[in-house]
C-alpha cells in the first residue's frame, strides 16, 4: 500500500493595487490567512498591499477567491498581481511595518460614521458615549487628515494624540475593527470639542455640543468644525435666523443646504426617491438635490426661495449625529435614528465672499467671527480643505456631480488604458485639478472660482498636495485657452520650471473629453457641449457647440445662432439685457424700455442698434437668460444660474407641455436658430406654462440638431457636456429622445458636467497630444 504524499507547500507574493489603505484591508488579510491557516505577512507600502502567503494551493487560491469576495466595504481592488516564491517555512501569519518606496496606490476618501461606530457613541455603557471623534477602519477621516502616504498615524494629524491603553490595545489587535484604525481616539486620549466666541475666547461650558444645540435654538449662527471644513450652522426653520445668515454672509438668495437627522425627517419636505434614498445612505454622504413637497418653503421658510429642489443631507461626523441626539433629549441606542426628528439645520460651507473653505480654528475666529456669534472648534487639524459634494440621483442611482469633493475625492477614474502622467489646471469657474498617473486620473476636490487672490493661492497648494502625495512627476500640464485665466498662468509657470510642454485644450473640447475618459472611448463622437461661455477656437464666445471628437482632435460642426451681450459680461449677469438683444434680433427692439423698466434700458437699445460694447456668443446659458427674462422670471441674477433654475423650477412645477411647432431652424451652416422660439415666448402670459413651452422646444430643437449632425458624420455615440446639462428636465428629455433614435448616449457621471469637470478632460486631450506627437503617424 503506497504512502499518501502531503500536498505541497507554496509561497506566493500578492500585489493588490487600489483603495486598499484605511479601509481595514489588512485586517480582513490577517482574518483570511489565519482561518485559511497560511503563513506569510502583509504590510502597507507605497504601492498598495503586499501579501505574502505560504500554503497548500488550494488555500492559496481559496485566499485570494476570498479576498475579492469579503473585501472591506469601503476598499476598491483594481489588480491582483501573483508572483511565485520559495517557500520559507513559514508557518505564521503577521501583520507587519508599512514601508515606502515609490507611491501608486490610491488615496482613501472620508467616509461617513458605520453603524458600528454608531452604536457605541449612542451607548451609554460604552466608553466612546457621546464622543465626537469616534470611528473604525470602516468610516472617519482620511484624505482630509493625510500629509503623505502610506497611510499611518504618523503622517496624519493624529501624530500628536498618544493612543491610551485601551485604544492602543484595539489598535493592535489584528481581530478588532479599530486594527490600525490611524484616527482611533476616545474621551481619554482623542481630540476635544471646545466652545469660543467669536472672538476666539474661550467659554466656559460643562458641556460644549449641549450649550452650542441651545443656542441654536435661540436663533444663533454658530460656526462648527467639520471634516474638511467649518459649516456655519443656523436653525432652518428660524426664518429670522436663515435671514439674519444671508445679511452677514452676504448670500442674498442663493440656496443653503439643510441636513437632517435621517431619511423620516426629510420626506415630509423633499420627495425622497429609492435611488436618492440609496445616495444620501452611502458612505460618501453627499448633498442631494430633492424636489420639494408642498409647504416645504413655508417649512423652511428663506432657505432656498423661488428654487423647485432643496438639497438635503444627513450627518456624515459623529460630531454632527450628536447635534440631533442632543436636541432629541440624549436617547440610548440607535433606534431614534428611524423616528422623524423635528431639528433641520442650515448646513453652509464656511467661505466668507467666494474665498477658500475656513480649516483652522484661528482662521476661523478672524474670516468667521463676523458671522457667526461663536465657534465649536477641536483641537484635530483638517490638513485638506474639503468641501461637500453636492450631487442629483440618477435613475440608476448614481452619483450626477454638481460639485465632487468630500467623500469622492480623491477616489481614481479608471482611464481606458496607461499613458504619460500629465497635470491639468481647470479653466477659471468651480476650479478642479487634474493629475494621470498610468490608468488613472485623479480629480482634485473642488476649489473655486478663481476670482480672489486667497482661491488662487489654494489652487497652488491643491497642485502641489496632489503631486506630492501621489509622487507624480508630470511631463506637461494642460490648461484652458484663455490666455486671462489665473489657472493659465500658473500653468505656465509651472511648465517654464519644470522644462515640460504646455498644452492649451479649448474649453468646450475639454467638456466633451472628459466625458469620453471617464467612459474609456477613444474613438470619435459627437459632443453636444452647451454651458455658459469660453473661449473658442476662433477667438469668440462659445457655449452652445457641436463638435465632433476623437481624442486630441476636435471639429465645430455646429452652433447656437450667437446673441448680442450689450455690456459684455455684464449681461451674463443682467438677464433683461439678453431679453433686450432677443428683441432688437426680432427687429423689436423699440420695445425694449417698455418691456424692461430699467434705467439702462435706453442706453442698451442704443448699443444694440450701433453695435458698440455688444460682443456675440453662442452659449446656451445666455439664450436661457434671454428666455428668463423675456417671460419675467427674472432680469437680474444674485448668483451664477439663478435665472435658469428659476426657469427649470416653474417649468417643473407646470409639468410636461407639448413643444411648440416651428419654433427653431436648423441652417445648412449647422447653425441652430432659437430666434423663433423666443418670438413665441413674447405671447406667453403664464411664466410657468412658458418654462414649460421653453423646456419642451428646446429639447425637440437641440434633439433634432445633433441627429442631423450625428447621422452627417457617422457617429453612433452622442457625448453631453456641460453646465446646462445639470438641468434635469434638459438632460433627461435629450437623453429619451436621443436613446429613442437609435443613438448611444454618454454622460458626465464620475466628474461633474459643468466646469468642475474641465481638467479631466483637458488632461485627457493631453496625453492624446502627446502620444501624436510620439506617433505622428497614427
Amino acid at each position: 500500500m503506497s504512502a499518501v504524499l502531503a500536498p505541497a507547500i507554496r509561497r506566493r507574493r500578492l500585489r493588490v493595487r487600489g483603495q486598499v489603505q484605511g479601509v481595514g484591508f489588512r485586517p480582513t488579510v490577517y482574518r483570511l490567512a489565519t482561518e485559511l491557516r497560511l503563513g506569510g505577512r502583509v504590510l502597507n507600502d507605497g504601492a498598495g498591499v503586499e501579501i505574502e502567503l505560504e500554503g497548500t494551493d488550494e488555500a492559496l487560491d481559496r485566499f485570494t477567491a476570498r479576498l475579492r469576495s469579503e473585501a472591506p466595504r469601503l476598499s476598491r481592488i483594481d489588480t491582483i498581481e501573483v508572483a511565485q516564491m520559495t517557500p520559507l517555512g513559514d508557518g505564521e501569519f503577521r501583520i507587519v511595518a508599512s514601508a515606502g518606496g515609490p507611491v501608486t496606490t490610491g488615496i482613501t476618501p472620508d467616509a461617513g460614521i458605520c453603524p458600528d461606530c454608531l452604536a457605541d457613541m449612542l451607548d451609554p455603557a460604552n466608553r466612546r458615549w457621546r464622543y465626537a471623534f469616534t470611528n473604525c477602519t470602516h468610516c472617519g477621516p482620511r484624505y482630509t487628515i493625510t500629509r503623505q502616504l502610506p497611510y499611518d498615524r504618523p503622517n496624519t494629524s493624529m501624530a500628536s494624540f498618544v493612543l491610551c491603553r485601551a485604544c492602543q490595545a484595539e489598535y493592535e489587535a489584528p481581530a478588532d475593527r479599530r486594527f490600525h484604525a490611524q484616527p482611533n481616539a476616545c474621551p481619554a486620549c482623542g481630540p476635544r470639542l471646545a466652545l469660543w466666541d467669536n472672538r476666539g475666547q474661550p467659554v466656559a461650558v460643562a458641556d460644549p455640543l449641549a450649550d452650542v444645540v441651545e443656542r441654536i435654538r435661540r436663533g444663533s449662527i454658530v460656526a462648527i468644525k467639520g471634516l474638511g471644513g467649518f459649516h456655519l450652522v443656523c436653525d432652518a426653520r428660524n426664518e429670522a435666523a436663515v435671514a439674519e445668515l444671508r445679511r452677514r454672509k452676504q448670500r442674498e438668495e442663493k440656496p443653503f443646504a439643510v441636513m437632517f437627522a435621517n431619511l423620516a425627517s426629510i420626506t415630509p419636505l423633499a420627495r425622497v426617491t429609492t435611488e436618492a434614498a440609496a445616495l444620501l445612505a452611502t458612505p460618501e454622504r453627499p448633498i442631494v438635490l430633492l424636489d420639494k413637497q408642498p409647504g416645504c418653503d413655508a417649512a423652511l421658510p428663506g432657505v432656498a426661495p423661488g428654487m423647485a429642489t432643496l438639497g438635503v443631507m444627513v450627518p456624515h461626523t459623529p460630531l454632527q449625529v450628536l447635534l440631533f441626539h442632543e436636541a432629541a433629549g440624549r436617547p440610548a441606542g440607535t433606534r431614534w435614528l428611524d423616528e422623524p426628528q423635528p431639528l433641520a439645520l442650515v448646513m453652509t460651507s464656511a467661505n466668507p465672499g467666494g474665498e477658500p473653505l475656513v480649516i483652522d480654528n484661528e482662521e476661523a475666529v478672524s474670516r468667521l467671527g463676523p458671522i457667526a456669534d461663536v465657534l465649536l472648534v477641536h483641537d484635530r487639524d483638517i490638513l485638506i480643505r474639503c468641501d461637500d459634494s453636492v450631487a442629483r440621483a440618477d435613475a440608476h442611482g448614481v452619483p450626477a456631480f454638481i460639485r465632487r469633493a468630500r467623500g469622492y475625492t480623491p477616489v481614481a477614474i479608471r482611464l481606458a488604458a496607461d499613458g504619460p502622467p500629465v497635470l491639468a489646471v481647470g479653466a477659471y469657474l468651480k476650479n478642479a485639478v487634474c493629475a494621470t498617473r498610468r490608468d488613472e486620473a485623479f480629480l482634485s476636490q473642488h476649489i473655486g472660482s478663481l476670482d480672489n487672490a486667497a482661491t488662487c493661492v489654494a489652487l497652488e497648494e491643491a497642485v502641489d498636495h496632489l503631486l506630492d502625495v501621489l509622487a507624480i512627476e508630470p511631463v506637461a500640464v494642460a490648461h484652458d485657452l484663455h490666455p486671462d485665466f489665473y489657472s493659465t498662468r500658473l500653468a505656465a509657470g509651472l511648465a517654464a520650471q519644470r522644462g515640460i510642454p504646455l498644452i492649451g485644450v479649448q474649453h468646450h473640447h475639454a467638456h466633451i473629453a472628459a466625458v469620453t475618459a471617464e467612459h474609456r472611448i477613444e474613438g470619435r463622437v459627437l459632443g453636444m457641449a452647451l454651458d455658459g461661455v469660453g473661449l473658442g477656437d476662433n477667438g469668440g464666445a462659445w457655449g452652445g457647440e457641436l463638435l465632433l471628437v476623437d481624442a486630441a482632435r476636435s471639429t465645430r460642426v455646429g452652433h447656437l445662432r450667437e446673441l448680442p451681450l450689450p455690456g459684455g459680461d455684464r449681461a451674463a449677469r443682467e438677464p433683461w439685457r439678453l431679453g433686450a438683444a432677443a428683441l432688437h434680433l426680432l427687429g423689436r427692439g423699440d420695445e425694449i424700455e417698455r418691456r424692461f423698466d430699467r434705467p439702462g434700458a435706453p442706453l442698451v437699445r442704443q448699443m444694440l442698434q450701433q453695435g458698440l460694447n455688444t460682443p456675440l456668443t453662442s452659449s446656451m446659458g445666455r439664450w436661457f437668460d434671454a428666455a428668463a427674462a423675456l417671460l419675467k422670471v427674472r432680469e437680474v441674477q444674485s448668483f451664477e444660474g439663478q435665472a435658469p433654475m428659476l426657469l427649470e423650477g416653474l417649468a417643473a412645477d407646470h409639468g410636461t407641455v407639448r413643444p411648440l411647432a416651428d419654433s427653431f431652424r436648423v441652417d445648412a451652416d449647422g447653425t441652430l436658430d432659437l430666434l423663433p422660439l423666443a418670438q413665441a415666448l413674447l405671447d406667453v402670459r403664464c411664466a410657468g406654462h412658458g418654462a414649460a413651452l421653453f423646456h419642451a422646444t428646446l429639447v425637440d430643437a437641440l434633439a433634432a440638431w445633433a441627429a442631423s449632425a450625428a447621422c452627417r458624420a457617422g457617429a453612433g455615440t452622442i457625448a453631453f457636456g456641460g453646465g446646462c446639462f445639470l438641468n434635469a428636465i434638459l438632460s433627461s428629455g435629450l437623453r429619451a429622445r436621443l436613446a429613442a433614435d437609435g443613438f448611444d448616449v454618454i454622460e458626465a457621471r464620475q466628474a461633474p458636467a459643468n466646469d468642475g469637470g474641465l481638467a479631466l478632460g483637458q488632461a485627457w486631450v493631453a496625453r492624446h497630444a502627446l502620444a501624436a506627437r510620439t506617433n505622428p503617424t497614427d
